[in-house]
């Protein structure tokens, strides 16, 4: 899956549960965005940024840094163990101080992982548990193999249609609502 479809359906599924929460907790009905239903818990930017983490750690790190090591763009943050330290980062922050930003991250990073169906490579899921080495995959036209996929496999095109569909509802309800200072400045919408 690519940037789209990792952050238009991570946002898409993250409002329809905060809209199911608050539909639950409403006790007169309100006229309120989807959207500003889920900033009412969490700051969608950080989410939309967890919702892309592993691949903005792995990629840099795996294909260009590391290439002869691991040439691979799933390494140490498609791992549940990622998951499991913000996670607990993100718990200890919520105890502490309130603060629920890294549980926004992990939330977006967990959306990552099932989305990139991670427990079909279960070596990465699970590492360091089923060994300490990474899957070599070659690299070679990856780039014009995702370009060449993005028009001709409906696995690869309909979740980064879908993707587009949702950040645009976004875009046009913060234009419509005049919110796009609000968003950029404090992930509210």
């Amino acid at each position: 899956m690519l940037i789209l479809g990792h952050a238009g359906i991570t946002l898409g599924a993250a409002t329809l549960i905060a809209g199911a929460v608050n539909s639950r907790q409403a006790t007169k009905i309100t006229k309120i965005s989807w959207f500003a239903s889920l900033s009412r818990y969490v700051d969608i930017r950080l989410l939309l940024v967890g919702s892309l983490l592993p691949d903005i750690i792995d990629k840099p790190v795996g294909q260009y840094f590391f290439r002869e090591t691991f040439n691979n763009g799933r390494i140490f943050s498609h791992t549940l163990l990622f998951l499991v330290l913000i996670s607990a980062v993100g718990f200890f922050l919520y105890k502490r101080h309130r603060q629920v930003w890294m549980l926004t991250l992990a939330a977006g990073t967990l959306t990552h992982l099932i989305l990139d169906s991670m427990w079909n490579t279960p070596a990465t899921l699970f590492w360091p548990l089923m060994g300490f080495t990474f899957e070599k995959i070659e690299l070679a036209g990856w780039a014009s193999n995702i370009l060449q996929a993005l028009f001709s496999d409906p696995s690869v095109y309909i979740p980064e249609a879908v993707g587009l569909v949702i950040l645009l509802w976004l875009g046009l309800t913060l234009a419509r609502r005049n919110m796009i200072g609000a968003f950029i400045k404090y992930g509210k919408a």
